[in-house]
């Protein structure tokens, strides 16, 4: 019963979707105030139905309820409770269910807490919010219903993927929904904006928190879906270019693109064109993501459908909704007035200059991403795009906007004096050669660029934080009042130095880990030793053990350093009963930054196997620097100015002013 009453409210849910899609935009048209005063409560009641229909699936799944088709093919009575959870969005059905949900609750925050929003915009966004989730509702409900029945029952499920069954799976597909999800308000704003013809200022200011929020999460999914990748799969390593990887990373760069573009255009009503069109590509990258992952034209540890079916049902939304979008904006764009006249050499000259580069570098991996596939449909000829291509396209655009990135808030608005502004990034300019120089005479000459790189990095770290120094004029005032504007600096300030920050902290993590990681592989014997980086790793032997779900050989490991004890590792092979699916499990001990990494390879027989030891430097800054960068997207929303309208000019509030009164 409550299989069917989920269902039941997935239906409703699509029925209101239909009433989201017409009615308010309708009386935003005619200025009818209660026909766009429908939109909050039936975004509400949406919301509350797709909650209640995932609930009735996560029912299904705790109680191992094998007549529900989706609970047999996922689950099975001896997994673990955490993971009978965690299954119900560890496939295609369940995961779109979730999307879904997401969808909803981002328009029933809108409807919610978008008081301040201009009653038409509001409903127009709504409404585009209303059509994107009647597409995915559509295709639930058509071509992946996550409640079908089973007409005979078996006794037993096939279990969950054995590689999902993680606590990293647990919270990376939320995480990463969260953030593809969240931009389609940003979307639904732009589309809304351009049937409205409202494009100014203040609706930079409202779409800016939806941004961030969405950025926010989907760093964090995206480092989340990186350590999960480096722990479990047993590889060593931590980004593979894999096309599910970029995927996520399209977006994630087109958003940050918007974020940077919607400062300008909140400050000086510029860029307004290309705001806008940046909104509309930021979530069609999302859809192109899920079109990846769904349509089965792409074989991947990350994919979860192979439908052809579904592949052409999310086609055909993918081209509504691109087509569509692109269409409206081809047609009002060239209306839009531009805003203010900036020199080139200003903080918006900078912001446009970042944007520039994020750009060229979504449009490489675009092609780098796609570019075998249509290969591939076209001709039937099959070739692979890897890491060097990327390498070599990716990495030269990101060099020069690390260099100007600590320039951007430390130049004026409307015109900046470069001199000036180097002159305050004096300090952090020292600090990032004499952190080169060290890299040199620590390592040598035998990798030229990783110092280069390390440097790099610490004049991205070291000029956030000359920002911030400079910005409260610290050694001028003295620490009292130093300390006090500090405190009142506004959280955008904060959001800013603090996740450019964090992406200096990425970057030490990615060379470092990358150019001075030390690799061992080797078959060992009991007893056998083998020396990384100052660490003895001793191999005890191996034992087989027996899970709640699987069965496991267990290599034991003694690490000891200078002949003193450190710790004990255990990495092992499992094989998952049920799927009779072998994985790997890494083990992982950090030191500091650093972690010493053993993973598990073949037997050889008498008790030898064959051995992955690494040392890998710094690797933890990795997905450090990935939390602090998201930290400053929430110091940035927490920003007091983000939940009030923007300002009128001054000229603008001058004339008000001197207006005769009615």
């Amino acid at each position: 019963m409550v299989v069917e009453f989920g269902h039941y409210a997935l239906v409703l849910a699509f029925a209101l979707t239909l009433v989201q899609s017409v009615v308010p935009l309708w009386g935003a048209l005619t200025k009818d105030e209660r026909l766009m005063a429908v939109a909050t409560p039936v975004s509400v009641v949406m919301f509350l139905l797709v909650l209640a229909s995932f609930g009735a699936l996560t029912i299904a799944y705790l109680n191992s309820d094998f007549s529900v088709l989706n609970v047999v093919q996922n689950s099975h009575s001896a997994k673990p409770l955490l993971y009978k959870f965690t299954g119900v969005w560890g496939n295609h059905e369940g995961s779109m269910l979730l999307w879904v949900l997401i969808l909803v609750f981002f328009g029933a925050l809108v409807g919610v807490f978008g008081g301040n929003l201009p009653s038409d915009l509001k409903a127009a966004t709504l409404t585009v919010q209303g059509w994107v989730t009647a597409g995915f509702v559509l295709f639930l409900l058509a071509t992946s219903n996550p409640f079908a029945r089973v007409a005979h029952p078996p006794i037993e499920g096939a279990d969950l993927n054995p590689i999902l069954q993680d606590i990293g799976l647990a919270i990376h597909p939320p995480l990463l929904y969260i953030g593809y999800v969240g931009f389609s308000i940003t979307f639904s704003f732009a589309v809304a904006a351009l049937i409205l013809g409202r494009i100014d200022a203040a609706w930079a200011r409202w779409v800016r928190p939806w941004t961030l929020l969405a950025w926010c999460f989907l760093t964090l999914g995206i480092a989340m879906g990186s350590y999960w990748a480096y722990y479990e799969l047993g590889w060593g390593g931590w980004w593979f270019w894999d096309p599910v990887e970029n995927a996520s990373f399209m977006p994630w760069l087109a958003g940050t693109a918007l974020l940077h573009s919607a400062i300008v255009m909140e400050k000086r009503e510029a860029l307004k064109v290309w705001t806008v069109l940046l909104a509309i590509f930021t979530f069609s990258l999302s859809l192109l993501g899920t079109f990846l992952v769904r349509s089965g034209v792409l074989t991947s540890v990350h994919a979860f459908a192979t439908d052809p079916a579904r592949g052409v049902f999310i086609l055909t939304l993918l081209c509504i909704f691109i087509g569509g979008s692109l269409a409206l904006y081809a047609w009002r764009a060239p209306m839009l007035k531009q805003g203010g006249i900036f020199a080139p050499i200003s903080r918006e000259g900078g912001l446009v200059l970042n944007n520039l580069f994020l750009t060229a570098a979504t449009a490489a991996v675009f092609v780098g991403t796609l570019y075998p596939l249509v290969l591939d449909a076209i001709t039937g000829e099959k070739i692979s795009v890897g890491a060097p291509f990327f390498n070599l396209t990716f990495g030269p655009l990101m060099i020069p906007l690390l260099i100007a990135v600590p320039y951007g808030p430390v130049l004026s608005w409307k015109r900046g004096d470069l001199l000036a502004a180097t002159q305050r990034l004096y300090a952090a300019m020292g600090l990032a050669l004499v952190m080169t120089l060290f890299t040199f005479w620590l390592w040598g000459m035998e990798k030229v660029l990783a110092p280069l790189g390390v440097g790099l990095a610490v004049w991205v770290m070291a000029g956030a934080i000359s920002e911030i120094v400079t910005r409260v004029k610290f050694f001028e005032i003295g620490p009292k009042r130093g300390f006090a504007r500090l405190w009142g600096l506004p959280g955008s300030a904060w959001g800013t130095a603090v996740a450019h920050f964090g992406v200096g902290v990425t970057v030490l993590g990615i060379v470092t880990a990358s150019a001075f990681q030390v690799e061992h592989i080797v078959t060992m014997r009991p007893g056998d030793k083998v020396e990384v980086s100052g660490y003895e790793v001793t191999f005890d032997g191996a034992a087989p053990r027996r899970g709640p779900n699987y069965t496991e050989e267990v290599g034991h490991f003694t690490v000891r350093r200078d002949g003193a004890y450190v710790t004990e590792l255990d990495p092992s092979k499992r094989v998952y009963t049920a799927r009779q699916m072998p994985t790997t499990e890494a083990g992982i001990h950090t030191i500091g930054f650093s972690q010493l990494y053993l993973s598990l390879g073949e037997g050889r027989g008498d008790g030898a196997v064959d051995v992955r030891v690494y040392f890998k430097p710094l690797i933890t800054l990795i997905w450090i620097g990935s939390v602090i960068m998201s930290l400053g997207a929430l110091f940035s929303m927490a920003d007091r100015r983000l939940r009030i309208g923007a300002p009128k000019p001054a000229a603008r509030r001058k004339t008000a002013s001197l207006a005769p009164a009615e």
